[in-house]
């Protein structure tokens, strides 16, 4: 059973971070980047958002984002289960991908890919009016929040 995680507001300034979202979904993924920009927007982050086609092109398009500057960057996409193996090949590399990127770069990914069995538990996730929960907030927080720690362990570890 999913609950709500913690929504940190941290002071952002100075970071940038860039929002990669997929284009499937819609309403799902507007309420996602909405969260997410409000997250970003209370931190004082400098940020952007850019569009991919698909859950699957986020972990290349997220790495490319950091290798050219972003401190940090929130993947948001949506994955709804349909009657073929699709679904899992799709989440797989999504999460795969995305951890993968993390590891290679040393910076954060605030992962809010919603894997879903159906529409109605994107709309539950998705912080729009009636939903339970906001995943594009608490994926633009842990990616802030996460941000700013590897920049103190970088300055006081080393």
């Amino acid at each position: 059973m999913a609950g709500t995680g913690p929504t940190l507001t941290v002071d952002g300034q100075g970071l940038r971070v860039v929002i990669v979202a997929g284009q499937w979904h819609d309403v799902i993924t507007d309420g996602l980047i909405a969260g997410a920009t409000r997250v970003l927007e209370a931190s004082k982050a400098e940020f952007s958002l850019i569009r991919v086609p698909g859950s699957f092109e986020l972990p290349v398009a997220c790495k490319v984002a950091l290798e050219n500057g972003a401190d940090a960057v929130v993947a948001l996409g949506v994955i709804i289960r349909g009657g073929t193996p699709h679904f899992e090949f799709v989440s797989n590399a999504a999460t795969d991908g995305l951890t993968r990127v993390a590891l290679d770069t040393g910076k954060p990914v605030g992962f809010g890919v919603l894997t879903l069995d159906d529409e109605q538990q994107g709309l539950d996730r998705a912080g729009l009016p009636g939903s339970k929960e906001d995943k594009g907030e608490e994926a633009a927080s842990a990616a802030l929040a996460t941000a700013l720690l590897l920049r103190q362990l970088r300055r006081h570890v080393g």
